[in-house]
């Protein structure tokens, strides 16, 4: 008998058999016999080429030498390289996915839409794409938690320097994320009619992590959050006149902070300056991000009808509205948004839909005067 699943065999057949497990064969032994081939078949070879068609074979030396028979075939007597392996195999080099990854973390959707569009275009088989990137993010888990990478995986010490680089802007659990939704695309492509349209769906997931409400991905959100906290301005005003500095204030030439300089008041919103804010309010969503964004591109804004504060509410209809009503930088950052379009300071409140019976809010109506006539400096960037 001969199988890949011993345990299915009955254990009174079992008991009359001599049993001899066949383990994975490595990487270097499938490695060293393709090139004691090549040899004797006289076809020169990349080494790299080798390697890559030995790792294909995943333990199987007979896989290997089917897929080097092929490669051998396209490009008989020529050097076998390892562009043309990659081309043969329709597999994507190193080097596009450390270019996917970096967009990735930085939640560029676009970019890494195009990257996988210049993939498909050049021919390139996105089953064989899921699985290398899945096993390229895995080489970033081992580097992230292994004392001796060099020891784990097996790359080329320029490759092993571009994963450290890559590891160390990322964490453990946004990777291991990352490995789950590739690794249940995996078994979903496999009979799929719309590849492609899985494999947009894995990456958009990956670029944003609000998609998903499981504990990796919320952590994956906090690190972005956390990372556009570090990167967001603070603004302090100079002579009259605000500047935008990175991290916190200018300081002057001793290294002491601005100091002499009068801050001028920032004016306080009018009740008819809520209208303003309503004819821009797409624009001002669009300068927030990451969950924010998200959930305020279903919320609306309102006013308080019996009283006389112009305060700017903005009411959510879903569930997930709870966790960013509770969060106050998600106040400060509408706030600075709002008061660097208008030039004024206003009061908002964020509310639930649901808790709103004993208030008297109203939608918030802007006049078609206004929709003609007022131009935003919110509405003049988007144009």
């Amino acid at each position: 008998l001969a199988t890949t699943e011993a345990h299915k065999i009955p254990i009174t057949i079992l008991s009359r058999c001599q049993r001899y497990d066949f383990r994975r064969i490595s990487l270097e032994t499938i490695a060293g016999r393709l090139r004691d081939l090549l040899q004797a078949e006289g076809v020169q070879a990349e080494d790299k080429a080798v390697r890559y068609v030995a790792k294909a074979g995943d333990g199987s030396m007979r896989d290997a030498l089917s897929l080097l028979d092929q490669c051998i075939a396209f490009y008989l007597g020529e050097v076998l390289t390892y562009d043309k392996v990659l081309e043969v195999l329709g597999a994507v080099d190193t080097e596009v996915f450390s270019r996917m990854l970096r967009n990735i973390l930085q939640g560029n959707v676009e970019e890494v839409i195009r990257i996988l569009e210049d993939m498909i275009v050049a021919g390139r088989e996105l089953g064989q794409f899921v699985g290398d990137f899945t096993w390229y993010m895995r080489n970033l888990l081992l580097v992230k938690t292994s004392g001796n990478p060099e020891d784990a995986i097996d790359v080329s010490s320029e490759n092993l320097r571009l994963l450290k680089e890559e590891a160390a802007m990322t964490d453990v659990e946004t990777l291991m994320r990352y490995i789950r939704i590739f690794s249940e695309l995996s078994n979903q492509i496999r009979y799929a009619a719309q590849k492609r349209v899985l494999v947009e769906v894995a990456l958009i997931k990956l670029c944003r992590p609000a998609m998903e409400t499981d504990l990796d991905s919320v952590l994956d959100r906090i690190r972005v959050l956390e990372k556009q906290m570090e990167e967001r301005p603070v603004l302090y005003v100079d002579s009259g006149a605000a500047r935008a500095v990175s991290g916190g204030s200018e300081p002057n030439s001793d290294g002491g902070m601005p100091t002499g300089y009068p801050m001028d008041p920032i004016p306080k919103a009018a009740p008819e300056d809520l209208q303003k804010i309503a004819a821009g309010w797409r624009g001002v969503v669009g300068k927030t991000r990451g969950p924010l964004k998200q959930v305020l591109q279903d919320s609306s804004i309102k006013y308080d009808s019996e009283s006389d504060e112009p305060v700017l509410y903005v009411e959510f209809k879903w569930l997930v509205g709870e966790n960013l009503i509770n969060n106050p930088e998600n106040r400060e950052e509408l706030q600075q948004i709002i008061q660097q379009q208008i030039g004024k300071t206003v009061t908002i409140e964020m509310v639930m839909a649901d808790q709103n019976q004993n208030r008297n809010l109203k939608d918030i109506t802007v006049e078609q005067a206004m929709k003609e006539n007022i131009m935003t400096d919110i509405e003049a960037e988007e144009e």
